[in-house]
């Protein structure tokens, strides 16, 4: 079984013992972070901090000028160093592992604050300033020069595309306030509708699907399909067309630019997935080595969404992206034996999240996981 662990560029930089300490996981990989968005990181080993905080989405290599369009991305100040994915990248080399870029695509605030016109803009006029909306050119030619940048920059074995397709409502906000509202799961896919004036464009009748969406909402449909009718099949065209159109041109860069890179893409079979697991359905639209899905629920909801995607595109290499952190046990067995579930349901490889954030305990328990799973 191939298997891949997930890390921060802060997580190896200023920790000499880091790289051999993710080796000793006997992983085969690791999808080291290259463009990332904002977050608060616990730093358990490191031997100068406890955590970082990044405050804003980041560009973990150099950001050279003259290479960008309208959208450039920040610098971490949090970092040492103006290369700190090149550094992290080079220890995990000198420990003999395979650096694999984990460019996450859409998902930045920052850049979402700065144009308001570029984000995905829901049925009642909310914008999401975290959700880059790439039915807008200027957002495509933005991933497309992070993808180009990494490949020349970074050199990478591989590269892992998160966020690539337009995220929706579920993916957001700092200091969740949502809850209390008690919107069902087809509630939320309808609030992650796009009305941004290029999506819009896409529509026969925006306004028919933007009165329907709204209705859906405060009505409490079962489902995006009941909420929309017969606007159902041409808005899922969209929506669906939209992250393959992305993915097409993505992975058309790499296979040009760098035709033995590995290509994984953060995936889901639901046609009105919205999250940083881009919809594959209605066709992948690229060669693709690897889809990754979320597994982190659990056998119960995971194996169906494996069984999902394994429909949605049979001859692709399926990956579980497993999660070693709470609420999951400190138990290796029984990590072990989820895992095995999704290995019988095809599933190839193994993405572990996440050899930076787990604590001395969790971290032993992925390293007896992964042992098991080999054994």
């Amino acid at each position: 079984m191939t298997s891949v662990a997930h890390a921060y560029p802060w997580d190896l930089v200023g920790d000499p013992d880091a790289a051999a300490r993710i080796a000793s996981l006997g992983v085969d990989a690791v999808a080291l972070a290259a463009s990332y968005h904002t977050t608060r990181a616990a730093t358990p080993f490191h031997p100068a901090h406890r955590l970082v905080d990044a405050r804003h989405a980041a560009f973990y290599l150099p950001v050279r000028s003259g290479r960008w369009g309208r959208l450039v991305p920040a610098e971490p100040s949090w970092v040492d160093g103006g290369d700190s994915y090149g550094e992290a990248a080079g220890a995990l080399r000198s420990a003999g592992l395979p650096v694999h870029a984990w460019i996450v695509l859409t998902h930045s605030s920052r850049l979402g604050d700065l144009h308001p016109d570029l984000v995905v803009r829901n049925a009642f006029g909310d914008r999401y300033p975290y959700a880059l909306c790439p039915a807008n050119a200027d957002v495509v030619e933005y991933a497309r020069t992070l993808v180009s940048e990494v490949l020349e920059l970074g050199g990478p074995d591989g590269v892992v595309l998160e966020a690539c397709g337009p995220l929706g409502f579920a993916h957001g906000g700092h200091h969740e306030k949502t809850d209390g509202a008690d919107w069902t799961p087809a509630q939320q896919k309808l609030l992650s509708l796009c009305f941004c004036a290029a999506c819009s464009a896409r529509y026969d009748d925006p306004g028919a699907v933007r009165a329907a969406v709204r209705v859906g909402v405060d009505d409490g449909a079962a489902s995006v399909e009941e909420a929309l009718g017969e606007l159902a099949a041409h808005v899922r065209e969209v929506r669906t067309g939209i992250a393959r159109d992305l993915r097409a041109e993505l992975v058309g860069l790499v296979r040009a630019t760098a035709p033995g890179v590995r290509v994984t893409v953060h995936a889901t079979a639901d046609p009105w997935g919205t999250g940083p697991f881009a919809t594959v359905a209605d066709g992948l639209g690229a060669e693709v080595d690897v889809l990754t899905t979320t597994c982190w629920p659990g056998p119960e909801a995971s194996l169906p969404a494996i069984a999902a995607l394994r429909v949605a595109a049979p001859s692709t290499r399926l990956a579980a992206y497993v999660l070693g952190l709470p609420p999951k046990p400190v138990d290796g067995a029984a990590l072990a034996g989820e895992w095995r579930s999704y290995r019988e349901a095809g599933v190839a490889e193994f993405h572990l999240y996440h050899a930076g954030l787990a604590s001395p305990a969790r971290l032993d328990a992925l390293r007896q996981a992964v042992a098991r799973l080999d054994g």
